[in-house]
């Protein structure tokens, strides 16, 4: 029988090891989107933004580009 992780072993955890986690938690949830279902609110935000794109898709920025300058500025 697997052991159940309680909020208080997570806090025992230090920060680093807790973003960790985090990230690994969600890298699981995204390998199974077809599971994560979204409200009718959501999905109209959803075309929204990607209408939005359409129209004008210079106007953002690659994930890769976000995700490098969250990650030079982690730190500061």
């Amino acid at each position: 029988m697997a052991r159940r992780i309680t909020l208080a072993d997570i806090l025992e955890l230090g920060v680093s090891e807790r973003i960790q986690l985090i990230e690994d938690a969600w890298d699981s949830i995204s390998q199974a989107p077809e599971q994560i279902s979204l409200t009718e609110e959501q999905k109209k935000e959803l075309d929204c933004r990607l209408d939005a794109y359409h129209r004008n898709p210079r106007e953002g920025a690659p994930w890769q580009e976000i995700r490098e300058n969250i990650e030079k500025h982690k730190y500061k």
